[in-house]
């Protein structure tokens, strides 16, 4: 394994006791990198490295939080939430996957792109927020007590109305996609004043089919307006019942609702601060409870549904969903100038996703399965061939076309291309228009 976690300057904040553990996280990781790719090391001391990454990020967070504290940092308990998400959620869930697979290659690979991962984010953004340098990206969020009710109360919910059970995959989504979504938007206020709160709502489309259209007696396996109708009421429903349970609620009725496409569903995450966002797996589907205030959408982004108007809304809803069911592309790429400049390009006629790391680029998989990936082949941390790995070795990934984008094409650098045996590869120097007919010309040679 040829992975190196390396130390930049962005990812200091200036705090010499902060950097300093971090900087040593970095080298633990870098140690375990080599470690686990050479040949013959003995399991027990491939458990007894990630035991002490583990130890010392756990120390880590103690200190750190001892520190924002001796500050008076108005972040601290937002920030101990997240530490706390990574201790007892994340870690346990790697070690578990670790003990199944008897410490296979790739669940060591994928415990160390995790924790690479959630390192460097967590170092740029909610760390940096701790001197100023930046805004938590979660510092409005439920206290933790009101957060885990919440939690319980939709659980329960999903529970008694439907017979799943469902787990919180994150108490911090970020609005990713999964699979085929529904984006819904109730708006609550009280007469005469103000303060409104807003609740999105996000359905995997094969849960509503799962849930709704199998308590009507439907037998497709697609939408249609009398299921989105009931949906939309029974989800009006699940609220009411979710907001009984929250004494600041008391009064407020539903004044707004809308139907979102996607992309303005995601203006919300970029403009925003959410108080609650949840990520839920029901086994039969994903869903996400986000709650929002003051106003969420700029004047006539969507329009709002009355009696009126219901029916005819509903049914340009589904009729533009339809007329959106383009060809998925996940774009793969450390470098954001690279993944804007090839979303720009193909974004008129595909649905294109971003993922800025091999980590990233595996979570999208999951939530999202594309029609084609195209995947940088020189990466940190996780390189294009080790994903590529990945890929093939999931069954429902396996089939899935990736093609590798190199800024390099030697004679040397394309024979390792080809002996991966992707889909082909593109160089990223090519004009732009070169890059997008030749991707239109793959599509048009598979169909």
């Amino acid at each position: 394994m040829e992975n190196q976690l390396l130390w930049k300057d962005e990812y200091s904040i200036g705090v010499d006791i902060i950097d300093k553990e971090h900087q040593r996280l970095f080298k633990i990781i870098n140690k375990l990198f080599r470690f686990s790719g050479e040949k013959g090391k003995s399991q027990w001391a491939c458990q007894e490295g990630i035991k002490f990454f583990k130890n010392h990020a756990v120390k880590h967070f103690a200190e750190e939080e001892e520190y924002m504290a001796s500050i008076n940092y108005e972040g601290l308990e937002t920030h101990k939430r997240l530490h706390q998400e990574f201790r007892e959620k994340t870690l346990p869930t790697l070690e578990k996957e670790l003990e199944q697979t008897d410490y296979s290659e790739n669940s060591v690979e994928h415990f160390l792109g995790v924790c690479a991962g959630w390192l460097m984010g967590h170092t740029l953004t909610e760390d940096h927020a701790i001197t100023g340098d930046s805004a938590s990206r979660w510092q409005e969020l439920l206290p933790g007590k009101e957060q885990e009710a919440l939690k319980k109360n939709i659980v329960q919910l999903v529970y008694d109305m439907f017979h799943l059970e469902s787990h919180v995959i994150s108490e911090t989504y970020g609005g990713e996609k999964f699979g085929r979504g529904i984006y819904y938007r109730l708006v609550y206020g009280m007469d005469q004043a103000e303060e409104k709160c807003e609740v999105l709502l996000v359905f995997e489309e094969k849960l509503l089919i799962n849930t709704v259209g199998k308590a009507m007696g439907i037998k497709t396996n697609k939408l249609d307006t009398m299921l989105m109708n009931s949906a939309r009421y029974t989800a009006r429903q699940f609220v009411g019942r979710i907001m009984e349970h929250m004494p600041d609620m008391e009064g407020y009725e539903l004044k707004e609702e809308n139907l979102l496409t996607y992309e303005q569903f995601q203006n919300v995450f970029e403009k925003e601060q959410l108080q609650v966002s949840l990520l839920f797996d029901t086994g039969e589907g994903y869903f996400s409870y986000c709650a929002i205030a003051p106003h969420l959408l700029q004047k006539g982004s969507a329009t709002p549904i009355n009696m009126d108007n219901a029916m005819a809304e509903v049914e340009e809803y589904l009729k533009k969903r339809e007329e959106s069911s383009r060809l998925k592309v996940l774009v793969v790429d450390d470098s954001m100038t690279v993944r804007q400049g090839i979303k720009n390009l193909l974004d008129e006629d595909y649905d294109v996703t971003l993922a800025s790391s091999g980590t990233a680029a595996i979570r999208c998989l999951i939530l999202d399965k594309p029609d084609l990936v195209l995947l940088d082949y020189e990466m940190p941390v996780c390189d294009g061939k080790q994903v590529l790995e990945m890929i093939r070795s999931e069954d429902i990934f396996a089939g899935i076309p990736v093609i590798f984008l190199t800024g390099r094409t030697d004679p040397e650098t394309v024979r390792k291309l080809v002996s991966l045996k992707p889909d082909g590869y593109l160089a990223k120097y090519l004009k732009p228009a070169e890059i997008k007919q030749k991707i239109d010309a793959y599509f048009e040679q598979k169909k």
